[in-house]
């Protein structure tokens, strides 16, 4: 029976791999699309264009080649369907493709739990990229993932220690990475809150300032001050955010009220005189300002969870070395697209693509600089 099949270093088996990979990315579409607007990934079953929510045909609906044939339109609306479908299905079959070509032979047992974290990494990056958020479902599941490989292969978070690991140590230094990544950026997170978490505007001059109206879905309500805008939900990360502003000048509804200190939450306005008022019920919010403590934050906790999976993955070498790659990562990334210092940039894809880097070589790295250092395992 084992005759009729290739060896699975053979280079027959890239072909159900990466077509495997297209279909998952296929999936992940759906993941992408629905999990941060808290659809069901299960209802409605079939894929819906998402400007017409025409159901797609499953004729149309294969991988890679249906948004080719229909040159990235809807059959039924025409409308543009975003390069981001073909792009996911076209990243998981060559990912799939690569975690086969470097472990399919040597540890097959571990290779689907390695392509799962392949589908997982995919996800999380275009959720984060979108939405700035990450599902912690994921990241859970992902780190359970994780102890779960290295039972298999323990060497999997030992690839740069240069042994053969019983599986208790194997499992010992999985759940050591899980905790180190989590943690260790959490401790970061923390200390970020602390050191910049606010921003301090003072104007000697006053400034002039109002709540701006979203004029479109795609808009948020915002601060305008001085020629400065500010996203809502750049400000509001977290239930205990507040907005404060020193105002000499104050009118709600086109209203004088009191002037003093206003402060401004997620959902509600402190006004000086002690009253409470819906964000939701006011018409307009305005006056002018001595001066601003914005609240921000450079790190959201789903990066912390998502640091964590990949140390149950790899170990806590890997996440000094992908929190290391991620940093690097960024900054080129808001060179290249000359993303000023202020404005939030998504981490989790830059901790996807140095988890990426370690596997795919990355941990090489490490150990040649290590052993360069005198420090070899």
């Amino acid at each position: 029976m084992a005759g009729m099949f290739p060896p699975l270093s053979h280079p027959l088996w890239y072909l159900p791999v990466v077509l495997l990979g297209a279909c998952v990315g296929s999936f992940l579409n759906v993941v992408i699309y629905r999990v941060p607007r808290d659809m069901s990934v299960n209802e409605p079953k079939r894929s819906f264009c998402p400007r017409c929510e025409y159901p797609i045909p499953m004729y149309l609906n294969l991988p890679v080649i249906s948004w080719l044939m229909l040159r990235g339109k809807c059959a039924n609306c025409g409308g543009r369907i975003a390069f981001r479908y073909f792009g996911v299905e076209l990243l998981t079959a060559v990912l799939f493709g690569v975690v086969w070509c470097l472990f399919g032979g040597v540890a097959p047992a571990v290779t689907p739990l390695l392509m799962l974290l392949m589908a997982l990494l995919v996800a999380i990056t275009f959720i984060d990229a979108e939405h700035l958020v990450i599902p912690l479902s994921m990241t859970w599941a992902g780190s359970l993932a994780g102890l779960a490989a290295a039972a298999v292969w323990p060497r999997l978070p030992m690839l740069a220690w240069g042994v053969v690991p019983e599986r208790v140590d194997g499992l010992i230094q999985s759940g050591l990475g899980w905790v180190i990544g989590f943690f260790g950026l959490w401790a970061m997170v923390l200390f970020g809150k602390l050191a910049f978490g606010r921003r301090r505007l003072n104007f000697p001059e006053q400034a002039d300032w109002r709540l701006r109206e979203p004029e479109s879905e795609e808009e948020t309500l915002s601060l305008v001050i001085g020629d400065e805008e500010v996203s809502w939900w750049d400000m509001f990360y977290r239930k205990s955010d507040r907005l404060i502003i020193e105002a000499s000048r104050l009118r709600v509804d086109g209203e004088e009220v009191e002037t003093g200190t206003l402060v401004i939450r997620e959902t509600e306005v402190e006004l000086p005189d002690g009253r409470s008022l819906k964000i939701e019920e006011l018409k307009a919010l305005d006056g002018r300002a001595e001066r601003v403590v914005i609240p921000r934050e450079a790190m959201g906790m789903g990066d912390v969870h998502l640091m964590g999976m990949v140390g149950a993955f790899f170990g806590w070498s890997a996440v000094l070395f992908s929190l290391f790659s991620a940093c690097v990562f960024a900054i080129l990334a808001a060179l290249i697209g000359r993303i000023g210092f202020g404005i939030r940039l998504p981490f989790g894809p830059f901790i996807a693509l140095g988890a990426l880097s370690w596997l795919f070589g990355g941990w090489m790295l490490w150990q040649a600089y290590l052993e360069m250092l005198g420090l070899g395992w």
